[in-house]
């Protein structure tokens, strides 16, 4: 039987003679033979207990990405461009909306479930006429505060009773294990219906103290806006919603923090500035002072994350937190000004539980948890962070020069 995405990529017609001449190197160099996706799959996640995402792609070996590297894995040959495209259709099975967005757009999402091991956030789409694929794992297992070292201030969001919660950040920084954390903590103290609404479904959640039902886009509504819209007649205490992805999302987002719902979400935006910019920037200017106003009483935390490379390998997470206070929802109403800047209220608003992005960075590097370099390319505002690191800089090159005399003496 083909692979059902034969049809969006079915390579060009070719001339007679450009058929024999194939047909001539076929009899010498027979195709490989295919492999089962869910053997394939397997064998590359033996890898590593650290892969976060795989990558199938015509003219290179399968690839998974280990601490931001990419390796070769599972197989040692490259793949066909009917490799992918059966791998493609083998992970897209039945699924008739996302191949339809795989023919009209030249993309699409689902999600993947390999039996006894994980699940997978899977995005195929066309590249040179071939289907090229990138797979994010997901753990079977929900993590914790203590497995991501989260900061104990977001606990305190189990507590909240309404309000706008956003986690944001580049891909791959970490936002959906975050709220997955979120999410759990609530479902072990909290006794609420939750409901989310995902594209695609990504950690399940079990019923524990609360009930949680998970909806996914395409296979149970056909929009985030039309599911949020849908969600309040269906009394949740809490709505999980995986992207603020339009202006419709993000209004019914904010009436439904404002009629008493606490509301989960993600952006793809790098801090808490950015963020605020990105939502009020989705609105004509006539409606923007609105805005400003609603989201300044709505907003309860903005979580900004990066993933930065550990010495000695692995990641770590630096986090930003602005949290909703009198000086803050002040400056998200009437804009930021000289002096009067989100970041300069989470540099002052340690005893409030903020922190921003240089300030964890700088306390790495003096921990040692990461070096210099690295830090700096990572910080907001560098030039900043190495006038604050003048200090450690010099006690490094001091005992560096210690070092040197004791080697060359002994």
């Amino acid at each position: 039987m083909s692979s059902p995405v034969n049809a969006v990529a079915a390579p060009a017609a070719s001339s007679p003679a450009a058929s024999s001449a194939s047909a001539g190197a076929t009899a010498t160099a027979p195709a490989p033979a295919p492999i089962s996706t869910p053997v394939l799959l397997a064998a590359m996640l033996r890898t590593s207990s650290k892969i976060s995402d795989l990558f199938f792609s015509p003219g290179r070996p399968p690839l998974v990405e280990i601490d931001g590297k990419l390796a070769a894995a599972g197989i040692p040959r490259a793949l066909t461009a009917e490799d992918t495209r059966r791998v493609a259709g083998d992970l897209i099975g039945n699924n008739k909306n996302a191949l339809e967005s795989l023919k009209e757009h030249g993309s699409c999402d689902v999600s993947y479930s390999l039996p006894g091991s994980c699940r997978f956030r899977v995005n195929v789409f066309m590249q040179r006429s071939t289907c090229a694929i990138v797979m994010r794992v997901i753990p079977s297992k929900i993590p914790d505060f203590t497995a991501l070292s989260l900061p104990a201030e977001l606990g305190k969001i189990v507590q909240l009773r309404n309000g706008i919660v956003l986690v944001t950040g580049p891909t791959g920084s970490g936002k959906s294990s975050t709220l997955a954390a979120v999410i759990d903590k609530i479902n072990q103290e909290q006794s609420y219906h939750v409901l989310t609404i995902e594209d695609p479904i990504e950690f399940l959640h079990q019923h524990k103290n609360c009930i949680i039902h998970q909806r996914e886009l395409h296979s149970d509504t056909t929009s985030f806006a039309l599911a949020l819209r849908a969600a309040l007649r269906q009394a949740p205490k809490v709505i999980l919603v995986g992207e603020m992805r339009d202006k419709e999302t993000i209004e019914i987002a904010m009436e439904a923090a404002e009629t008493g719902h606490l509301v989960l979400s993600t952006l793809h935006t790098i801090d808490a500035s950015k963020t605020i910019e990105r939502i009020v920037g989705v609105f004509p200017m006539a409606e923007q002072d609105g805005v400003r106003n609603r989201l300044a009483k709505s907003f309860r935390y903005i979580i900004s994350q990066r993933l930065i490379p550990r010495k000695g390998g692995g990641r770590i997470a630096a986090i930003e937190i602005l949290k909703s206070t009198l000086r803050t929802r002040e400056y998200v109403e009437k804009g930021e000004g000289e002096g009067k800047t989100l970041l300069d209220a989470m540099r002052v608003g340690d005893d409030e539980g903020m922190q921003h992005f240089d300030g964890e960075i700088e306390r790495m590097i003096r921990e040692r948890i990461i070096d210099m370099d690295t830090g700096l390319a990572y910080a907001t505002n560098p030039g900043n962070l190495r006038l604050e690191l003048a200090d450690f800089t010099e006690e490094a090159a001091a005992s560096a020069k210690v070092e040197l005399l004791e080697t060359t003496s002994a």
